[in-house]
């Protein structure tokens, strides 16, 4: 009788490590996936920041290309 209490006491203690040690793999996946998107928004964004620019740039030289052409 005493040895199922001990394998019992055992058993739920090594459960509840692997739990643990289970929920933390979960986490550490979680601010893995978090961080990859992170990075995919600083992407984009330097992206968009690059279109923007050269669409300003664009944008200039057809000012200027008409201004010339009216005079």
């Amino acid at each position: 009788m005493t040895a199922i209490r001990i394998f019992g006491r055992l058993g739920s203690i090594l459960a509840l490590i692997l739990l643990m040690v289970a929920l933390l793999r979960q986490l550490i996946a979680l601010f893995a996936f978090l961080l990859f998107l992170i990075k995919v928004a600083i992407v984009v964004v330097f992206i968009a920041l690059i279109v923007m620019i050269l669409l300003a740039i664009f944008r200039d030289r057809a000012r200027r290309r008409r201004e010339v052409e009216n005079l």
